[in-house]
């Protein structure tokens, strides 16, 4: 949850104590108020479940908090606009209100001028693509040279500066632990991170995967630093009902040594320069688990590795 602004240091001293209840009631009151931060907060809540989880009611929240003329609302409320999760999607009216707080923010004045780098259509989806390179039909893997531009790797570094953390799971008694598996450490480009710019990227990403944006969940930045890995894995899930169909990866640097991606039942090691993506598909036709799509990020020896990761699942993910 972002810092909270001095007129409610009350509820982040509650919040401290671990006062929630109370903390909750008073962001309550100050938001009926009209208060700009107070209505932010309480979407906060309502998005992240500290209250009952309620997306599109989050939504309106940011969306009000804005007209009221709260800064970080507004820059939510128009990701969301742009991305259409948990609402409708406006492409023109979300760009021409990053395009106004572009005025007043470098971060977003940077996202609108990638933006306008691009060649995109009335929707912001890419008027053409690089050609897919064939690696394999089995398993089916595709190579798209240069589907990030160098400076479009970049802006994304910068997007998921400062949201590292160390890759975790859950335990069988529900603990959140070190993932043994992912050594690395991840950015979650969460929903209401994914600005306009980044949004753009994930409908190119869509595109060649022959996929809508709403099937994919939300996108990672992974960081490798020497002797970090990802050990031997499926992508697939064998229990979900909404299965991971497509697995996106984008190289966003090139000046490391080793951290392939290694197909371990075929012997394929793959390695692209900045910008260039991977994709590979996880199930087969029938909907069964693709056996030979067992990969692996191989150890970092030197440098740093930084990757885009996006699983695509088969059908909607957004709320």
């Amino acid at each position: 949850m972002a810092q909270l602004p001095p007129e409610l240091h009350q509820i982040e001293a509650l919040l401290t104590a671990g006062r929630q209840a109370e903390a909750i009631s008073e962001t309550q009151r100050l938001s009926l108020q009209g208060m700009p931060a107070a209505v932010m907060l309480m979407g906060q809540m309502k998005w992240s479940g500290m209250v009952a989880q309620d997306p599109p009611g989050a939504r309106k929240l940011f969306e009000r908090a804005s007209d009221l003329g709260d800064a970080t609302a507004a820059a939510f409320a128009t990701n969301l606009l742009a991305s259409g999760v948990a609402g409708d999607r406006d492409w023109p009216r979300a760009l021409a209100r990053l395009a106004k707080e572009a005025a007043s923010d470098p971060d977003r004045a940077r996202a609108l001028t990638l933006i306008e780098a691009m060649t995109l259509d009335f929707a912001g989806d890419p008027v053409a693509l690089p050609d897919a390179e064939v690696v394999s039909e089995r398993p089916r893997i595709r190579i798209y040279r240069q589907l990030f531009k160098p400076a479009e790797c970049d802006y994304v570094l910068k997007v998921a500066d400062g949201l590292y953390q160390p890759s975790m799971v859950y335990n069988s008694a529900r603990q959140l632990v070190r993932d043994p598996i992912r050594t690395s450490d991840g950015a979650t480009l969460h929903w209401l991170a994914e600005d306009p710019a980044i949004h753009a990227l994930l409908r190119r990403i869509g595109k060649a995967t022959g996929t809508d944006a709403t099937q994919g969940e939300a996108s990672q930045v992974l960081r490798y630093k020497p002797g970090q890995e990802y050990k031997p894995h499926y992508d697939y899930l064998r229990a979900s009902e909404n299965q991971r169909i497509v697995t996106a990866l984008v190289w966003l640097n090139d000046d490391y040594q080793g951290g392939e991606t290694a197909f371990l039942r075929t012997g394929q090691k793959l390695r692209g320069k900045k910008g260039d993506a991977v994709v590979f598909w996880n199930s087969l036709e029938v909907g069964s688990i693709d056996p030979l799509t067992e990969h692996a990020g191989l150890p970092v020896q030197r440098g740093t590795k930084l990757l885009f990761n996006r699983w695509i699942r088969a059908s909607r993910w957004q709320p």
